[in-house]
């Protein structure tokens, strides 16, 4: 696979790099990767890994954009208001770097819809924060061996977790919390969702090139009130009802 003139001052500073460097470049170039939820999380993920050269981006979304997400959203603009999620990020990639392929999936994400839309991608960045549509994506990709980053966040703290076969992220949460919280009820600062989208694509990178140690198995936890972090390690659940050992 060659790279155009473009390209290669394009990714110059990947090129450079011994961990990733042209075979790295070129494993991004062919790589499909499925952002489920084009929010705060996803929104940021999508624009790295289109700087990044990943060379198809398929967006999966049902939602439209609201003002009230430009001040985390960072792949909208106010013009973008009332426009389809996936449609008004395509734009904003597709100006970003015309090299990468962007599929839009203007549909919800669910327990029988799962498989379907993650079908042939290398990697899935979870950005919801609807657990029935986080253990859905969980499940698909544990089916279909595909490694799930997943992103969150809330208030002042994030988190982001690497999930690739066992354990998977319902080791992590078996069940939905009785009070689970959304950013539109508890608020979430700006800022934060830019920190955790970047991370996951990090890790999306990190995945596909081989780079360094992708956190699998692991939980980075980041406060960014005080600005502190910790990593947890995810055990496996032998009575996990997504990837535990069957009856």
């Amino acid at each position: 696979m060659s790279f155009s003139d473009d390209e290669i001052e394009r990714y110059a500073r990947h090129l450079v790099l011994a961990e990733v460097g042209g075979p790295g470049q070129q494993r991004l170039k062919a790589a499909r990767v499925a952002i489920v939820g084009m929010g705060g999380v996803g929104g940021p993920a999508a624009l790295y890994l289109a700087a990044a050269g990943v060379g198809t981006l398929r967006l999966i979304d049902d939602d439209t954009v609201g003002l009230s997400n430009l001040q985390r959203q960072i792949a909208f603009a106010t013009t973008d208001v009332g426009r389809k999620k996936v449609e008004a990020g395509a734009d904003t990639l597709t100006a970003l770097n015309p090299h990468v392929s962007i599929e839009r999936l203007a549909e919800r994400l669910t327990d029988t819809s799962a498989a379907r839309l993650i079908e042939g991608c290398d990697a899935v960045i979870d950005g919801t924060d609807d657990f029935t549509a986080r253990f859905a994506v969980n499940q698909a990709c544990v089916a279909a061996n595909v490694p799930l980053v997943s992103g969150a966040l809330g208030r002042w703290s994030g988190q982001v977790g690497v999930f690739a076969g066992r354990p998977c992220y319902r080791c992590l949460t078996p069940e939905a919390p009785p009070d689970a919280e959304t950013c539109a009820r508890v608020g979430v600062m700006g800022a934060l969702a830019g920190v955790v989208g970047s991370m996951a694509a990090l890790e999306a990178v990190k995945l596909i090139t081989g780079a360094g140690e992708p956190m699998t198995g692991r939980l980075l936890i980041y406060d960014s009130l005080v600005g502190t972090a910790r990593v947890a390690h995810v055990a496996a659940d032998p009575d996990c009802p997504a990837c535990g050992a069957p009856p």
